[in-house]
């Protein structure tokens, strides 16, 4: 027997680009689950979305409480546009939120968009803040992929997603292990914006350049990388560790983005598990930068699978949508061997609309 769940999961990552919307339907059989995304999209940010969403951390408390809920009735609104032409609507919405603040050691981490708010403006049952009680029990709240990543992704060695951050998952003697591995596209995208761009489409620009061999090296020294897992990286960390170390010559700034991604790859394919005939999946907005698949590749053993379109795009927003429906199937899903908690969990904070 065959029990199918639906729901739309929203992914707000830390480049700014937009809400991504994927409306996922689950098929659970045998123990075993599968997934279909129906329908997805990104609604872009106007930009006094993104310069609102890029600044709150430094908003009053009074600016950062209304934003919130303001933020969160633009989601639901989103949906509920998103939604007006399929007959049947998901049985509840999953909603990462966007992350404002992200520290854990500080036992802190915020992502915005009310709840409450979104579920209104949706009409649609609403799980969202599915972190914080992974912090408040110690852990790093971060990843939350990997629970998805094993029910879902099972037959790949490894599972990479390459967005604002990169991230990993993988299974090791039958326990998920995750971790974030590095700053990406959060640096790549600050890089190309001093050219005027909002990306480097495709790493052109970093493809016409050269490595600076002292920066990557420096690069490549930050403590971070020599941390045991679990670990995890925020905003924070990249705007006073990363950024700092990137000179701000309008002249350099191809090589700069040469540079940075050749640190990508390099840090990525080093995260890898070193197994034979390994295959490992690359999701996320990455994925379609070829010069850094091409220089991940170079660095790597195994191979080096980008996966179908819909699935690149929007795997954190399937995975979230997953995340939902364990929430209120009641299983976990947040791992202990993942973010280093005291107890796995079954998080999420949920709001019920009445149909």
């Amino acid at each position: 027997m065959t029990t199918t769940y639906t729901a739309l999961g929203l992914m707000s990552g830390t480049s700014l680009d937009g809400l991504d919307m994927a409306l996922c339907k689950f098929m659970l059989k045998n123990g075993s689950w599968s997934y279909v995304i129906e329908k997805a999209e990104t609604r872009p940010y106007s930009e006094a979305w993104k310069q609102s969403l890029g600044e709150l951390h430094t908003a009053t408390a009074a600016g950062f409480v209304k934003t919130d809920i303001d933020y969160g009735r633009w989601m639901g609104e989103q949906c509920r546009h998103f939604l007006h032409d399929v007959e049947q609507k998901p049985m509840l919405i999953a909603s990462h939120g966007h992350t404002i603040f992200h520290q854990p050691e500080l036992g802190i981490t915020s992502q915005i968009g009310s709840g409450p708010a979104l579920a209104a403006a949706a009409g649609i049952t609403t799980v969202c803040d599915f972190r914080s009680l992974d912090v408040a029990s110690g852990g790093q709240g971060a990843p939350l992929v990997p629970v998805g990543d094993a029910l879902l992704f099972a037959g790949y060695t490894a599972c990479i997603n390459i967005g604002g951050f990169a991230n990993i998952s993988y299974d090791y003697h039958g326990t998920r292990k995750a971790f974030d591995i590095c700053a990406a596209n959060f640096v790549l995208n600050r890089l190309a914006e001093r050219t005027g761009a909002a990306m480097d489409r495709d790493g052109a620009m970093a493809g016409s350049a050269s490595v600076d061999p002292q920066l990557l090296h420096h690069l490549n020294a930050i403590p971070y990388y020599s941390l045991l897992a679990p670990k995890s990286l925020g905003r924070e960390w990249a705007e006073n560790t990363i950024l700092p170390l990137l000179p701000h010559d309008d002249a350099a700034t191809a090589g700069l983005l040469c540079t940075y991604t050749e640190h990508i790859a390099m840090q990525v394919a080093a995260a890898i598990p070193s197994k034979p005939n390994s295959r490992v999946l690359i999701t996320g907005g990455g994925a379609h930068n070829g010069f850094l698949v091409e220089r991940i590749r170079a660095h790597s053993k195994g191979e080096v699978v980008i996966a179908d379109g819909l699935t690149t795009d929007f795997k954190e927003a399937l995975i979230f949508a997953l995340l939902g429906i364990l929430r209120l199937r009641q299983e976990p899903n947040c791992m202990m061997s993942v973010t280093g908690a005291s107890t796995s969990s079954c998080s999420g904070a949920v709001h019920y609309i009445q149909q």
